[in-house]
Parts: C-alpha cells; structure tokens; sequence
C-alpha cells in the first residue's frame, strides 16, 4: 500500500469510529482488507489474519486495537468523526492502518518463513478486548512464540522508536469506599454521624499508602477522583461514596494498595462508630516485556533507521495487551507520534490526532520485524 493509500484507510476509520465491543462495520472493513490481500481470516470477538509461507514451524503474533472513545471531536480536518460523540482520540485509527499496511507488504513479497497471525482487538480502552479474544481460545487455535503491539506516543519525534525489558506499562484498579453513616440537621452535628466529614478522613489518609507505606519510588498513583453524598443545603449526609483510580507497577504494590486501603478506611469507619465498605478491582494489570521480543524489536528498529531508546521509563497508563505479554513472550513498543500540532496533543484529547506521516513508517517496520524473526532459509 502506498503512503497515498494508507492515508486515505486512516481517514475512513477515522471518520466512523466505534466504541468497545461495537466496531462491527470495523471488523467488516478490516476483514475485507485481509482478504483481498489474500490472508486468510477467522472472526470473533475480533478480526485474525493468517499468513504463511513457507515451511517454518514459528509464528509471532503482531496485534492492533479498533476501538474508539466516547469524546466529542473538536478537530476541524475534513476526517473528522462523523459519530458525535466518538472519536478515535488514542490513534487506534493509525494502529490498524499500521498494521494491514504490513499485511499487504507481506502477503505480496512473502519474504519469511513460517506463519504471522495478525490479531485485530476490540475494545482496549475498557481492559476487556484480549481477555476476549483469549476466552475465546484465540492464542490455543493459533499458536505463536511471541505477541507484538505498538502504540503511537505524541509528543515524541516522529518515529522514535522507544521500549524497555520488563514493566512497560503500570496496571490500573477503580475502588470504591461506602460510608454508611447517620443523616441528620446541620445545626445539630452530634445527633448524627457525618458522612463527608468521615470520608475526608479517608481521603487524606489514603494518601499515607504511597507516602508513607510504600518504598519511595514505587511509582504507585492513588486518586480520590469522585466524592457522591446523600447531602443537601441544610442536611448532613448519612451516606457517602469514594470512587478512585489506582496505578502500580508490580502486583505486589497492587495487592498492598488493596489491602492498606481496607484497613485505612475500615480502620477510620471503626473510629466514627460506622460502617465502611471496600471493593477493589484491577481493570489492566502489569503490561511486561520479555527480554529476547524487547532485543528484536530494538534490531528492527535499527535496522530501519529509527531513533531507538531501549530503555525509556514505564509508562504510566495502562494497557490491555497486558494479557497477551502475560500468556505469551512479548513486546510493547512506543512510535513517536511528533510535536508539533494535534499530532503532539495528548492521548484522549478532542483535538488529538495520529500522524499520517508514521503510518509508512510503522508498516515498515512490522514488516522487517516478521522478516527478523521469521527468516527465510538460505
């Protein structure tokens, strides 16, 4: 596929988004695209491409997501989402194009040994597309030695190629805290137990998990990010909910997390004379890189011509490629996405936009990747 062509793909998934678990006219497109580049293809929760040649017995999996995010587009460009309300603001657009560029290289030069399963994932952004697939015994149908994903990283030059072994990306856990206190009058605070006082409590003693319970430098993110009441003008709240966001980086610190903020909030409940109810559940979990898929795709890189950094910082979001990388030896990899413009807005904006310019690039090195580690016999 040419530039010219990749583009004018990007611009049409661009423009009809669809949300998790929907992207039926998605997996329409895709699967057509598969298929008239010849590669065989299996549906399910998710669209699989199967491409062989010759007689080696190893296959690698490269994997692309399809889902888009409920956000109204505020770009102006003649692609925008014609869904209001959805738009491809994380650059799934751009990773799918990505991805079937390199199909269409390698199903016309068949330049490998051995089989590529391209993996088309639904719904990323709630953590529940891979496990999915995997129920569906995708990785048992199709068996590979190794899992490959990119994501593109705005803000970073076009193309920078950056990866590290092990932790890639910190897990994510939503909890939730239940105050089941005693409503009253706001003039008379003793006849009653204060929910919003109570949960303060809880709030800023949550924060003594990562400053004071956890080494320094664990890297684990604790936010309070909603504070709901049965409360009004004069009326003091009997009940209250805490809901919060929870980043690690090893199930350890995770597990710790859980069950420090258990004791804090029961232990404060048990104080005011109430009842506190904890739940905590990890939506993602740990992404890891394996060492020998991490020294591949660094050669490839190179072998390409990129900027490559083999040991850049985890990142701090999360990532449901986590369940693939956990099953079998992985790679997550990161492609600058550039600077300058909505190509270097952050992820999730309504005025993001992937770089039209890394689609060659990207489709390129998937294709040297699978000629890296599937190797013609000479």
């Amino acid at each position: 596929m040419t530039p010219t062509e990749l583009r004018q793909l990007r611009h049409h998934f661009h423009r009809n988004p669809e949300l998790g678990f929907e992207e039926d006219r998605t997996k329409d497109k895709v699967a057509e695209i598969l298929t008239d580049f010849g590669i065989e293809v299996h549906r399910g929760a998710g669209v699989i491409g199967i491409l062989k040649r010759g007689t080696g017995n190893r296959a690698i999996a490269l994997r692309a997501d399809m889902d888009a995010l409920p956000i109204l587009e505020t770009s102006l460009h003649n692609y925008a989402s014609q869904s209001p309300g959805r738009m491809h603001a994380c650059g799934h657009d751009g990773h799918m194009t990505m991805l079937l560029g390199a199909a269409a290289k390698l199903a016309e030069t068949g330049h490998f040994d051995g089989t590529v399963v391209f993996i088309f994932q639904p719904n990323e952004e709630h953590g529940l597309g891979a496990k999915a697939m995997i129920k569906e015994g995708v990785l048992e149908r199709f068996p590979v030695q190794e899992v490959y994903a990119i994501h593109n990283l705005p803000g970073a030059p076009l193309g920078q190629l950056s990866t590290r072994p092990g932790l890639i990306c910190s897990s994510e856990s939503l909890f939730e805290i239940t105050i089941n206190g005693r409503g009253g009058h706001a003039s008379m605070p003793q006849a009653g137990r204060d929910s919003i006082t109570i949960g303060s409590e809880i709030v800023l003693a949550l924060q003594t998990i990562v400053s004071r319970k956890l080494a320094p430098g664990a890297g684990v993110v604790v936010s309070v990010t909603e504070f709901l009441t049965d409360g009004q003008r004069n009326v003091l709240p009997g009940s209250a909910v805490l809901k919060g966001d929870v980043r690690a980086r090893s199930g350890e610190d995770r597990k710790a997390v859980a069950a420090l903020m258990d004791q804090i909030a029961n232990g404060i409940g048990a104080a005011h004379g109430v009842e506190v109810e904890v739940s905590f559940n990890t939506e993602f979990i740990e992404t890891v890189n394996a060492p020998a898929p991490v020294e591949a795709v660094l050669s490839a890189g190179q072998t390409r011509g990129l900027e490559v950094i083999g040991d850049r910082e985890p990142m701090s979001f999360s990532e449901d490629f986590a369940h693939f990388s956990a099953a079998i030896p992985g790679c997550f990899l990161l492609l600058g996405n550039g600077t300058e413009g909505a190509n270097g807005r952050p992820l999730h904006a309504s005025d993001y936009d992937f770089n039209d310019d890394l689609l060659p690039v990207g489709a390129a090195f998937w294709t040297q990747l699978v000629q890296d580690r599937l190797p013609t016999q000479t």
